[in-house]
């Protein structure tokens, strides 16, 4: 995916909603949607060299993992403005709804991830 092009977080949700289809409850599926979209979408806008997605699930968990290519920012939780009402929130969302989550930083990038409990359904 390419900095410019954030139309490709409506294409990584539903290829991700295609693989946790059969693997996944409803529930961990729309709540894998929603975070994966919000950590594309970080990447996307914070680097300029695109991200690269990976999910597995198992009968225990989902996780996801979005890696970028540029590691001199790593993400930390923000607290927005009380008006501004469109950005900020992402990590929030992801703190809130993962079971667990963290950033590792790569030899190029970092990866952020989050990790959903009940894979199956």
């Amino acid at each position: 995916m390419g900095h410019a092009d954030r139309s490709a977080v409506g294409e990584v949700r539903r290829e991700l909603r295609e693989f946790l289809e059969h693997r996944s409850g409803r529930e961990q599926i729309e709540a894998a949607e929603l975070l994966v979209s919000e950590l594309v979408t970080n990447a996307l806008i914070h680097t300029r060299n695109g991200a690269v997605v990976t999910a597995t699930a198992t009968p225990a968990r989902i996780r996801v993992e979005v890696q970028d290519f540029a590691s001199e920012d790593l993400p930390a939780p923000y607290v927005p403005n009380a008006d501004d009402g469109t950005h900020g929130r992402g990590l929030i969302l992801v703190r809130s709804l993962a079971d667990s989550w963290g950033v590792e930083t790569q030899l190029l990038g970092k990866v952020v991830w989050f990790e959903l409990r009940g894979g199956s359904i």
